[in-house]
């Protein structure tokens, strides 16, 4: 998957969250700050949005388990188009090669 369809994913899902019923959005917040950690431990210090991109293209699915073990009693929280493009979002802007939404 090219990074600009990524990214257009990823912009989607900030949106949606920005978008959240307030008596959601901490709930929402909480799941996508731990995708963001797991982001963090998957891909260590410096990464590029290549290696970003091809764990994003390798699925989501361990994103809604995560999201499961955060919020088990809250299924609004697994929506990986919120929570997974959300965290995939604002964690490119950590890539070594970001510039602002595009590449360096």
């Amino acid at each position: 998957m090219p990074y600009e369809i990524a990214r257009d994913q990823w912009e989607a899902g900030l949106r949606r969250l920005d978008e959240a019923f307030p008596e959601q959005a901490p709930t929402l917040e909480r799941v996508t700050r731990a995708v963001q950690a797991e982001l963090r431990r998957r891909l260590g210090g410096a990464f590029t949005l290549d290696e970003l991109v091809d764990l994003y293209d390798e699925g989501t699915g361990w994103c809604t388990d995560l999201a499961v073990e955060v919020a088990p009693e809250e299924p609004f929280a697994w929506d990986a188009r919120i929570v997974a493009d959300a965290a995939f979002g604002r964690y490119q802007r950590a890539a070594i090669d970001y510039a602002g939404g595009r590449r360096v």
